[in-house]
C-alpha cells in the first residue's frame, strides 16, 4: 500500500486490494460510479463465456473489491478459489489500485454531467441513507449540484461522486494509459459503436468468436437487452437490494443534465472543467473520440 494513494471513505476501502493476489491474466474494470461499470463488466463476462445467456451475477462473480459490504477474507477466498478466468471491479482512481503489469485494466468514462444526473437518479433506487444529505429528494435550490462541484475526491466525499473525484480517476488513469494493458474507454463510443467496443475488447482479452457469436453477444449487450432483463443484469438483481432492478438502467442516454441545470451551474462548471483539464482532455472526457 506504501505506493498508492489512500481511498477511504464510508463506502470504500483500497486498502482491501492488499489482500488481492493479482493473476495475469486478471481483469479489472475500474470507473467512476455511472460511467458504464456494469455495461463494461457485462461485455467482459459475455466474452470470456462466448455464451449470451451466459449468467452474469456480478456482484459475486465479479466483486467490487473495495466496498466495505462484505468482509475482505470472504471476498478474497472466493476470489482465491476461482478456477476460470476473473474479473473485478473498481471505484478507486488507478492511482490506488495496484498496478500489476500483466493484468488488464479496462478504465470506463462519461461526461460528468451524465454521469451525475444518473447517480441523482441511482441514489433515489438504493436503500441507503448515507447520499441523503447530499442529494435530497426535495432540493429546489440544487443543493446536489453545488455539492457535485465543491466536492473532494478523496474521504468522505469521493463516495459521494463529486466532480473532483471523476477528474482524479482520469487523472490517475491518464497518467498510466501508455502501458499496454491500460485502456480507456468512454460512454459515449461505446454507444455509438458497441460491436466496435466489443471487439477491441475481445482482442484486449485475447479472445476470438465466430462473427455469428459477436452478432449474439452484441445483441446481449445492448442497454435494451440489459434493462429488459435487469434482474440478470443489475449488480444484485433479483435479490432485493434495488428498490427496482430496472431502474437500475435508467435510460442510459446522453444530454439529461440540460433538462436540470441552469446556465449559472452550467458556466460554474465549465470554469472547474477548464482550470483541470487542456481543451483536448475536456472534450475527450465529455464526448469520447466523437
Amino acid at each position: 500500500m506504501a505506493d498508492r494513494k489512500l481511498y477511504l471513505g464510508p463506502l470504500t476501502d483500497n486498502r482491501r486490494w492488499d489482500r488481492i493476489t493479482i493473476r495475469p491474466d486478471d481483469v479489472i474494470v475500474v470507473t467512476p460510479p455511472k460511467c458504464g461499470t456494469t455495461w463494461m463488466q457485462t461485455i467482459v463476462a459475455l466474452l470470456l463465456s462466448g455464451d449470451p445467456e451466459a449468467e452474469t451475477d456480478l456482484s459475486i462473480r465479479m466483486p467490487w473489491v473495495d466496498i466495505r459490504f462484505r468482509e475482505i477474507d470472504e471476498v478474497a477466498g472466493r476470489l482465491d478459489a476461482m478456477t476460470h478466468r476473473r474479473c473485478m471491479k473498481s471505484h478507486t482512481p488507478m492511482d490506488g489500485l495496484p498496478l500489476d503489469a500483466t493484468a488488464q485494466y479496462l478504465c470506463v468514462f462519461r461526461h460528468p454531467l451524465d454521469a451525475h444526473i444518473s447517480f441523482r437518479n441511482h441514489v433515489r433506487n438504493i436503500p441507503l441513507t448515507l447520499f441523503d444529505a447530499w442529494y435530497p429528494e426535495d432540493d429546489p435550490d440544487n443543493v446536489a449540484f453545488r455539492r457535485f462541484l465543491d466536492g473532494g475526491p478523496e474521504g468522505f466525499d469521493m463516495d459521494l461522486m463529486p466532480l473532483a473525484h471523476i477528474l482524479r480517476h482520469f487523472e490517475a488513469a491518464k497518467a498510466v494509459d501508455e502501458r499496454p494493458n491500460v485502456t480507456l474507454f468512454h460512454y459515449a463510443d461505446m454507444s455509438r459503436d458497441l460491436v466496435g467496443t466489443m471487439e477491441r475488447v475481445a482482442h484486449m482479452l485475447g479472445v476470438k468468436h465466430a462473427p455469428d457469436v459477436i452478432e449474439r453477444l452484441v445483441q446481449a449487450a445492448t442497454f435494451d437487452n440489459m434493462k429488459a432483463h435487469a434482474e440478470r443484469f443489475a449488480p444484485s438483481g433479483g435479490k432485493g437490494f434495488f428498490k427496482s432492478d430496472d431502474g437500475f438502467f435508467h435510460s442510459g442516454t446522453s444530454g439529461q443534465w440540460r433538462a436540470h441545470l441552469t446556465d449559472g451551474e452550467i458556466e460554474a462548471y465549465d470554469a472547474v472543467m477548464d482550470a483541470h483539464l487542456s481543451p483536448e482532455d475536456r472534450a475527450w472526457l465529455e464526448h469520447g473520440t466523437g
